[in-house]
């Protein structure tokens, strides 16, 4: 099977005129969800004053989104390789920016969650198409190498142009302002990628089976949400049939696979340790940090009491490390060794992350600029090499269907982070003991201890606010240990895993 991007020579692919250009257009995509991702953290408190969510709801709302992407990933990685990497990036893109609109305009809690589950449908599409293109762009290692590097910059920078552009939108403007900033870059990805993208997908790939695409949805959604629920509420009978489902249904998922003559996922990829190792160091690597991010910005602002603006500055250094490592990942990989710098980076982070243990309301910002810029630095080397590692693991024609497993080991860590490290800030801050009188909305959140806390007398909403945040930085600060655990343990699987893989030096012949 060839790939209709057709690489004539070694020499002719390298010299693809406008690749550079096409690599832009791509990188708007990455821009695209990466900024959305980021700005929820800080519209939370305007979201849980506005609509009222409980905590369960609020989790839901920040973690619906990883649910969805993470069961469909693989479905729409292989959709693109079948029917066309640039259409589906294109079609995906459009509705990203329609549904943009849906959540701007939420008027309920469950209303929001419907829109960011479906936001989570058009996501699925956008980051396995940009990766797999830029597998078929870039033929030359070291050329794709900085091409991943820009790649995953992008999406770093995305995370903080999403808080300092919502922070500025959010002191102006209501919480759905945020959304509703994909709708330009969304417009000129799609007029500008019309023209500049080339077209690429698998010239004989099989049917699209649906019935393999329903039993990746319902198992990844079924698992997440028992885990998710074990980790709030503890082993129900309803958890327990949830991960059950989950696991027949990914079972047979498998099974299929293995069966099918055009599978919408390869599982003999995993075979090579390589790209098994580097997938599970993403997971873990997002897991480890993403409940923690979730939280910091509500920490920023309704513990110490920046605002929006202020606090997405605050963020800032973790965006700059990981661009600034992103940039030279790839050189550093081929000149020492892949498992040293994807080890290191994750041994980086886990130690960022357990110096957040030892924050408290009043802490500095040099303690946290620092461990927020040791972060970035860390998870900038580490995505890139592994990014790396899996595009040059597979060929060509199952680019979109390598890079969806990437991106699903993210979004799944993602999911995993929130329910698990979430699920821990929200345990432990619900236990915090609040003056007499006290309605039950202050321990659902934060957010809601805040709103409560401005109808009360002076005396009694100091109390409570005290009480509040404290148990809210000491669920912050297990959260921490807990992920600075998770990253050293994923240091050390790597370190093992990715021993002898090294980046391609020059193009095959």
């Amino acid at each position: 099977m060839t790939s209709t991007l057709r690489p004539a020579s070694a020499n002719e692919a390298v010299k693809r005129p406008g690749r550079w250009l096409a690599l832009s257009v791509l990188v708007l995509a990455v821009l695209l969800v990466a900024v959305d991702a980021t700005v929820l953290g800080l519209a939370t408190p305007y979201i849980s004053e506005d609509l009222s969510p409980s905590g369960t709801q609020l989790l839901w709302i920040g973690d619906v989104y990883s649910f969805v992407i993470a069961g469909l990933l693989v479905s729409m990685g292989s959709l693109g390789d079948r029917i066309g990497r640039k259409r589906i990036l294109l079609i995906g893109a459009t509705a990203f920016g329609a549904v943009s609109v849906l959540n701007a305009y939420a008027t309920t809690p469950e209303m929001l969650i419907l829109a960011r589950a479906l936001l989570g449908v058009a996501g699925a599409t956008l980051m396995p198409a940009t990766l797999a293109l830029i597998r078929n762009l870039f033929h030359d290692p070291r050329e794709r190498s900085l091409a991943i590097g820009i790649w995953g910059a992008t999406a770093s920078a995305g995370t903080a142009v999403g808080p300092i552009a919502g922070g500025f939108l959010l002191e102006h403007f209501w919480w759905g302002s945020v959304f509703l900033i994909n709708l330009p870059v969304m417009a000129v990805l799609v007029l500008v990628g019309i023209k500049l993208l080339p077209e690429s997908k698998n010239a004989g790939p099989g049917p699209w089976d649906l019935l393999s695409v329903l039993l990746s949805l319902i198992g990844m959604i079924a698992v997440v949400y028992a885990v998710k629920e074990a980790a709030t509420h503890g082993f129900g009978a309803e958890t327990v049939v949830a991960g059950l489902l989950g696991a027949a249904a990914l079972r047979g998922f498998v099974r299929r696979q293995l069966t099918l003559p055009a599978p919408l996922l390869d599982m003999r990829l995993f075979r090579n340790r390589g790209f098994s190792g580097a997938v599970l160091a993403d997971l873990l690597t997002i897991l480890g940090m993403s409940g923690l991010v979730f939280f910091l910005s509500q920490y920023l602002q309704l513990v110490q009491g920046r605002r929006p603006f202020e606090a997405g500055l605050a963020e800032l250094p973790a965006a700059i490390g990981a661009v600034a490592a992103g940039l030279v990942a790839g050189r550093a990989a081929r000149r020492y060794s892949v498992r040293a710098v994807v080890a290191g980076g994750l041994a980086a982070v886990g130690l960022a992350l357990g110096a957040l243990t030892l924050i408290g309301q009043h802490t500095g910002y040099p303690l946290l600029g620092t461990a927020l810029l040791v972060v970035g630095v860390g998870a900038g080397f580490s995505f890139t090499v592994t990014a790396d590692v899996i595009l040059a693991s597979v060929p060509k024609e199952q680019a979109g269907a390598a890079s969806a497993v990437s991106e699903t080991a993210y979004e799944l860590g993602a999911a995993l982070g929130i329910a698990l490290l979430g699920s821990i800030v929200t345990g432990v801050y619900k236990g915090f003991t609040a003056p007499a009188g006290t309605p039950e909305a202050a321990h659902e959140s934060l957010g809601g201890a805040v709103e409560v806390a401005a109808g009360l007398p002076a005396q009694t909403s100091d109390a409570l606010l005290e009480a509040a945040r404290q148990s809210f930085v000491d669920g912050l600060t297990l959260a921490s240990g807990v992920g600075a655990t998770v990253l050293l343990a994923a240091a050390g699987a790597a370190w093992f895993l990715l021993r002898g893989q090294h980046l391609e030096e020059t193009t095959p012949s």
